[in-house]
């Protein structure tokens, strides 16, 4: 068994370490808790001495595989708690990542199974995000963002880079969510805001940091 704490910082380890082949530092790690250098130097200790992670002071942190595999069980927990929310309880997409935060703590991999196999094992949750199976595979998907696009390029879009509640409900205000089509009608050169048709359909421009915040699939290819 392991603290909820610690799944937090196992999990946060895990996705800094999937952004670069380099250990993960101390004040990343902080950064993303919104906690001190000196706590996290403290759980790092207590999670290098259970071989979670591999910890060396002022050299940075790799998680191990025993690590990894806690870290995948929390976020498998976590997607299909999103994905519950979404398809049982109805809840908007902009509004499960907080609860999902509290529920994927559950210790049951009973109740988790169950409930996978009532939603019909699903694989991606409601933001596009792969949820790993039961033994930790995690499917990659080769999405790239909006904003590495070129002008007439078709996609559909699979997924979001920003999972912030006020992000998520400017998507839902805008028609932009996965499975929709858009397709890029201008770049502005100033800013690299462009316009863009949605589902072949109306226009609407949309910012750089909307459209670098947007994962993407060319149309017509399956991932």
């Amino acid at each position: 068994m392991h603290t909820e704490t610690e799944e937090n910082y196992l999990k946060v380890i895990y996705h800094l370490s999937n952004k670069s082949s380099d250990p993960v530092n101390t004040s990343t790690i902080a950064g993303s808790l919104s906690t001190t250098s000196a706590s996290v130097t403290d759980m790092l200790k207590k999670l290098s001495e259970k071989n979670l992670i591999a910890y060396e002071r002022y050299k940075g942190v790799r998680i191990t595989k025993k690590g990894e595999k806690v870290a995948l069980n929390i976020i498998r927990k976590h997607r299909l708690w999103e994905v519950f929310l979404t398809k049982i309880l109805k809840f908007g997409w902009e509004e499960v990542h907080t609860m999902a935060e509290e529920l994927e703590h559950v210790s049951s991999d009973e109740l988790i199974s169950r409930m996978d196999a009532f939603l019909g094992y699903p694989e991606v949750d409601p933001h596009g995000d792969p949820i790993p199976d039961q033994q930790g595979k995690i499917q990659h998907t080769s999405s790239s963002t909006l904003s590495e696009g070129n002008l007439h390029q078709r996609f559909v879009i699979s997924g979001v880079n920003d999972h912030s509640t006020a992000f998520l409900q400017y998507l839902n205000k805008s028609g932009l969510k996965p499975g929709i089509t858009v397709q890029i009608t201008e770049i502005q050169d100033f800013d690299q805001s462009m316009e863009i048709k949605i589902q072949n359909k109306q226009k609407q421009y949309i910012s750089h940091e909307v459209s670098r915040n947007l994962l993407v699939t060319p149309y017509g290819k399956t991932s």
